[in-house]
């Protein structure tokens, strides 16, 4: 179901000389078996981006050549608001103590967005980080993906974000929405377009602010969530020193009904009235409702399906359970973080974890905890990682890749 292989991109991102040779196509959620080889062929060559650099139409320049391509993960970043709430500050607003929400989720603090902050800044933050740790220069960037259910602009916030970066040559940007598994599907993405259509760096960021959408009254849900961005840049590399090794990805909107915050139809300002029109203009201003979430159910599910999801990328990848130095999933409550690692027996002390500090981040989660184990020394170069994604839709998906 997750395989998304064939593909065949004979454009290149850019004509600069830095992306020679051109780059491999294919783009699977598994490894290539060994023995199988990986050169593929593609339309492009450097001699054709000379020529369609020089004015040459691109029928010119299709000369099939044989490539192979990687990619890695090679920086990372996050950035949170500076207003930090603790669970005794949500007692003063809604029935509940520090005691009630820490058994129950293990979260003590988070971050929630205040003044001048917001998604886009957020996320431009983690984003610099994340390059420059990798050493890479915003005008290297050929892709820009915002993994985001709740951004600035009602358009998506992705070109804010490489506008802010100062990427000069207009790289690609766009968003991607599917909440607390938007980051996962992200990296896929990302390995997706480094694979099959030649591209060299892609930032993947999940930055969001739920507390947007939060019922500050209903203490099952106001607890849960925080604000906070991350990033990673992944880059291209030789099919050797591949870094995706297998990946897992499903939805069922046949859950949507335990987990959303659908639009709401305001009442129409009377003023504005419909002048008699039988075409009902204007319509009702819209908006979103609170996030609506049963609790248990979504439990259910993510401990049913997460564990599922990693073992099928591990198969795809042709690796054992025993090969995971880290289990790193989204971090929405820490039982079922618990749940999840007793079922595939992963020792706690292999298990990723700060919820306790940040809450639920949504898109955030996975590379706010990366990046934060990484610059602790915990997460080394080599170190394979199975990540998980999952949430609203319902979506889920996992990714077996390893650290550098």
């Amino acid at each position: 179901m997750a395989n998304a292989s064939g593909f065949f991109a004979p454009s290149v991102p850019s004509l600069r000389r830095r992306i020679q040779p051109p780059i491999g196509i294919f783009g699977s959620g598994s490894r290539f078996p060994e023995g199988f080889s990986t050169r593929v062929f593609c339309s492009s060559t450097t001699e054709g981006a000379d020529k369609l650099a020089s004015g040459a139409s691109s029928s010119e320049s299709r000369v099939p050549r044989l490539v192979s391509q990687g990619c890695k993960l090679v920086g990372c970043g996050s950035a949170v608001p500076t207003l930090k709430v603790s669970n005794d500050d949500l007692a003063k607003l809604v029935d509940t103590s520090d005691e009630w929400i820490s058994v129950r989720t293990g979260i003590r603090n988070r971050r929630i967005l205040s003044g001048k902050e917001s998604v886009t800044t957020l996320a431009v933050e983690a984003a610099r980080n994340a390059l420059q740790m990798a050493q890479v220069d915003p005008d290297d960037v050929d892709l820009v993906l915002m993994c985001s259910s709740t951004p600035d602009d009602l358009f998506g916030s992705a070109p804010q974000i490489q506008k802010a970066l100062g990427c000069k040559r207009n790289p690609l940007a766009y968003d991607i929405t599917a909440a607390c598994s938007g980051f996962v599907l992200g990296l896929i993405s990302a390995a997706s377009h480094i694979r099959g259509a030649g591209f060299q760096n892609v930032l993947v960021i999940g930055a969001d602010a739920l507390s947007r959408y939060v019922d500050w009254t209903d203490r099952g849900t106001c607890i849960l969530f925080g604000d906070a961005a991350g990033a990673v840049l992944v880059q291209a590399c030789d099919s050797e020193e591949d870094g995706l090794f297998g990946f897992d990805l499903h939805s069922d909107g046949d859950g949507q009904r335990h987990l959303n915050a659908p639009i709401k139809e305001n009442e129409m300002d009377n003023t504005l009235g419909s002048n008699g029109s039988v075409l009902d203009l204007p319509p009702n201003r819209s908006s979103y409702s609170c996030i609506q979430m049963n609790g248990k159910e979504v439990f259910r599910f993510a401990v049913r399906s997460v564990p599922q999801s990693i073992e099928s990328a591990l198969a795809k990848a042709g690796l054992p359970g025993s090969s995971i130095d880290w289990l790193l999933l989204h971090q929405a409550n820490q039982r079922i973080i618990d749940a999840v690692a007793t079922r595939l027996e992963v020792p706690p002390e292999r298990v990723i974890s700060n919820l306790a500090n940040y809450g639920n981040t949504s898109a955030a989660s996975i590379p706010l905890a990366l990046d934060e184990a990484v610059r602790s020394g915990k997460v080394k170069v080599g170190h394979t990682i199975a990540a998980a994604g999952f949430g609203a839709g319902v979506t889920w998906g996992s990714a077996i890749l390893r650290w550098g």
